[in-house]
């Protein structure tokens, strides 16, 4: 799913990591299926995106490795949805050093708030990434709740090879 030029054979991680995850779609995908709604239509809904672009984006990410295709139940027909695997898990870092980043360095837009990050283990804000602020453990999706006061919820995110019902 190369922007530019195929990196993927780059000595530069950077540019191989981009070659994968630079397109922006990428990791609003990876964030949407850590918070469980990998069902096609949730992320066509959700992100606002056009099925063509999702459905190249979606076959490059499964060619990728950063998600998985899981049955669930529609009624009475079984359906696949999308779950990330262990790889597309370990983009969770990434996508909470760019809120932090974002709370940081960007304009809060109208009606907009904070959205804390918490780690369910200890019950703490964390304000890192990788590991919890407050007691130093390693933060996996499965053990973490987006509060989004815009939004009026909290969501708790799921590990590898979940999607919600």
């Amino acid at each position: 799913m190369p922007l530019r030029s195929d990196w993927s054979t780059e000595p530069c991680p950077v540019r191989r990591s981009l070659d994968v995850v630079g397109d922006p779609w990428v990791l609003l995908i990876v964030r949407d299926v850590l918070h469980g709604r990998g069902r096609f239509d949730q992320l066509r809904d959700g992100l606002g995106i056009s099925e063509a672009v999702l459905s190249r984006r979606l076959a490059a990410m499964l060619d990728a490795g950063l998600l998985e295709r899981v049955e669930y139940a529609d009624g009475a027909r079984t359906r696949q949805g999308y779950a990330a695997t262990e790889a597309g898990a370990d983009l969770l870092p990434v996508l909470q050093q760019l809120a932090l980043w974002g709370e940081r360095h960007t304009a809060l837009p109208e009606g907009g708030a904070h959205m804390a990050m918490v780690h369910d283990t200890c019950g703490a804000e964390t304000t890192r990434g990788e590991v919890c602020s407050a007691c130093g453990a390693p933060l996996r999706p499965e053990h973490m709740t987006w509060v989004k006061p815009w939004l009026g919820r909290s969501d708790r995110l799921v590990g590898p090879g979940t999607l919600l019902g």
